[in-house]
């Protein structure tokens, strides 16, 4: 690689993290492309050829380039990827400290099904057909199947509720929207990693932000403390859990330990909770009625930051980037996936849920999503929502 190229991705592996495919491509298209004369055929970085490269008496030119161009013709086919993309690949890879080795080939293979699923969405989202936008990220290389399989680890099973927040206000009187960071109720976006953790981070950031709203102290709380400790109240560390679980573990514990003390190492281990380093504390948790969005609204405009369950399974999801998610396929039963609920608002005739997520700051809006609201439930936002009590 020279020394122009290294310059170029040093530059501007932020900008591709935040901007879309097509305007990736178009940032380095500029670099490596060989400048093609009359006489000239460009086979690969490798093979480029030109006329004053045979000697006139063995072949006529004409026979020549025929002969050459049927070579390229056959070379092309033969490619299993678009070459255009090679230096988009190549800057993704350092910008998300991506190493394959031997699987390099099909991870390339999945990406560019990826870049052509993102162009022709935000194609169909110019032309109004949605609302939101995709764009690549660093789970831009798993297949939909993989990504879900191994990031979304929300185990839900049927429960009988029967601590049940009760709404007290007239729906007329709340607040056409809401936003806890503004109120400092929220830590920093966090990363679960390759791990199905995503209920522990839900867990977590409801009762972060009940800790706060009693305190007025913003702590981050130990995730790897649910996963390693959680155990006997039904949840599986990586291979998934419940926020329920998690709760009522924190209760019969008596505690959590704070993320400093109990770091996080995005894999299962044995549990070394330190009553000395507990940062949070809660007396019960409450369910919000199963499917009641009217009543999830209610929740997260009085109580704070609220736990909830939805289907994150689609292609749309693990690579969204912008705009209110409106999924149809979503559904309000299949529920694989905890995050939690910020807040709430609309833009223009469109409500939407503020949701943040435990993907990193690379996906969606700097970690977080806006999720349609009012449309009948979609994705399941208020069919497991809960939250502590301290």
């Amino acid at each position: 690689m020279d020394t122009f190229n290294i310059q170029i991705w040093n530059n501007d592996i932020e900008k591709y993290k935040s901007t879309e495919t097509a305007d990736r491509i178009a940032l380095l298209s500029s670099a490596n492309n060989p400048k093609l004369d009359s006489k000239s055929i460009f086979v690969n970085e490798d093979i480029f050829l030109h006329e004053s490269h045979f000697h006139r008496s063995f072949l006529p030119v004409k026979m020549l380039r025929l002969a050459l161009v049927a070579a390229v013709i056959v070379q092309a086919l033969a490619l299993p990827f678009d070459l255009t993309l090679d230096n988009e690949w190549e800057l993704f890879k350092v910008a998300y400290k991506k190493n394959y080795g031997e699987e390099e080939s099909n991870r390339r293979q999945i990406w560019e099904d990826n870049v052509r699923l993102i162009e022709k969405h935000n194609l169909e989202e110019d032309r109004g057909v949605h609302t939101y936008r995709l764009g690549m990220n660093e789970y831009g290389d798993m297949t939909n199947e993989e990504f879900a399989r191994v990031m979304n680890g929300l185990i839900v099973h049927n429960k009988t509720s029967t601590n049940l927040f009760e709404p007290t206000m007239d729906p007329q009187d709340l607040p056409d929207s809401v936003d806890w960071r503004a109120k400092g109720y929220v830590t920093e976006i966090k990363n679960q990693g390759q791990c199905g953790s995503c209920w522990a981070f839900s867990t977590t950031g409801s009762l972060e932000g009940q800790h706060f709203k009693s305190t007025n102290k913003l702590v981050s709380l130990s995730e790897q403390n649910l996963m390693d400790c959680s155990k006997k109240q039904g949840n599986k560390g990586c291979q998934g859990g419940l926020m329920d679980n998690a709760f009522k573990y924190i209760e019969e514990n008596k505690g959590i330990d704070t993320e400093q003390s109990y770091p996080y190492r995005a894999k299962n281990g044995k549990c070394h909770f330190k009553a000395s380093d507990v940062g949070a504390t809660e007396t019960s948790h409450k369910d919000i009625q199963e499917g009641s969005e009217s009543d999830l609204q209610q929740a997260a405009a009085t109580i704070g930051p609220i736990s909830v369950g939805i289907d994150a399974s689609h292609s749309s999801f693990q690579l969204y980037r912008s705009g209110v998610y409106n999924e149809p396929r979503c559904s309000s039963k299949r529920l694989d996936h905890g995050v939690l609920v910020v807040g709430y608002g609309s833009e223009g005739s469109k409500d939407y849920w503020i949701v943040k997520n435990s993907w990193g700051k690379s996906w969606g809006m700097e970690g977080y999503i806006q999720m349609s609201r009012n449309k009948k439930n979609q994705c399941g936002i208020a069919t497991n929502a809960c939250y502590p009590v301290v």
